[in-house]
């Protein structure tokens, strides 16, 4: 069972749902697209094995899925614990017939129905930030990864030039709500957007909450100037406890 602040997060999403891509594309001034690919490029290696099985976690209406499927993939599982954003997404598959090369689910990140050892490449996109505990879902997503399966981590992250990153903070804490709010209709869910950024790690932190779950080979590229930033590891040894 969710928590009572996880509740509240999938009433929210799921309230956005309708209008979830086009504010992505609006918002980003259709950058994400381009994060998204590079994303999916990172976990080429399961991706080009036809046996290879990859998990993109909280995958909302599925725009990773399409780039996954897309470089090759013949086995994705796709999961997120919005109802609304699950069905757009089938909708999304379905149009590009891709219903039978991927599986959706809901579920609970923080709970995964999946045995141990399971995935071969785990990609999560804006995910991440929006889960109870950062270090529980990095445990979770250890656990299900294979030995030496590679995770990819997509998120909001901190502009590394100083003029860039207060015209980016302005935007962020100013203008991107209201147009949010104005085009969802929804009062919280960008202001709450522009809250969970602020809160959540910066580039070398999130490193280092990786490294101490327990992947190797950690690294990260900063996208768009570190407006986003892609992270990546390996699952060897244990994790910490």
């Amino acid at each position: 069972m969710l928590s009572p602040q996880a509740s509240q997060i999938r009433r929210m999403f799921s309230s956005i749902a309708p209008r979830y891509d086009l504010l992505n594309h609006l918002l980003s001034l259709n950058v994400d697209r381009s994060w998204r690919r590079q994303a999916a490029s990172l976990l080429a290696d399961p991706l080009e094995d036809r046996r290879g099985l990859c998990l993109d976690l909280c995958c909302g209406t599925g725009d990773l899925l399409v780039e996954m499927a897309r470089l090759g993939c013949a086995r994705i599982v796709g999961s997120d614990f919005s109802h609304p954003m699950l069905t757009l997404g089938r909708e999304k598959l379905a149009k590009r017939n891709l219903q039978r090369r991927v599986q959706l689910l809901e579920a609970d990140a923080l709970r995964l129905p999946f045995p141990a050892d399971t995935f071969d490449g785990l990609a999560v996109a804006f995910g991440l930030r929006n889960l109870e505990s950062w270090g529980d879902g990095l445990g979770e997503m250890w656990r299900v990864l294979k030995p030496e399966g590679r995770i990819v981590v997509l998120e909001f992250s901190r502009p590394t030039l100083p003029l860039f990153d207060r015209l980016f903070q302005f935007y962020f804490l100013w203008i991107l709500p209201r147009i949010g709010k104005g085009i969802s209709g929804h009062d919280t869910a960008y202001r709450y957007l522009r809250d969970s950024v602020q809160e959540f790690p910066d580039q070398a932190r999130l490193c280092q909450l990786m490294k101490e779950t327990g992947f190797a080979e950690v690294s990260f590229r900063n996208l768009s100037g570190g407006i986003a930033a892609l992270h990546w590891g390996v699952k060897e040894g244990r994790p910490t406890e």
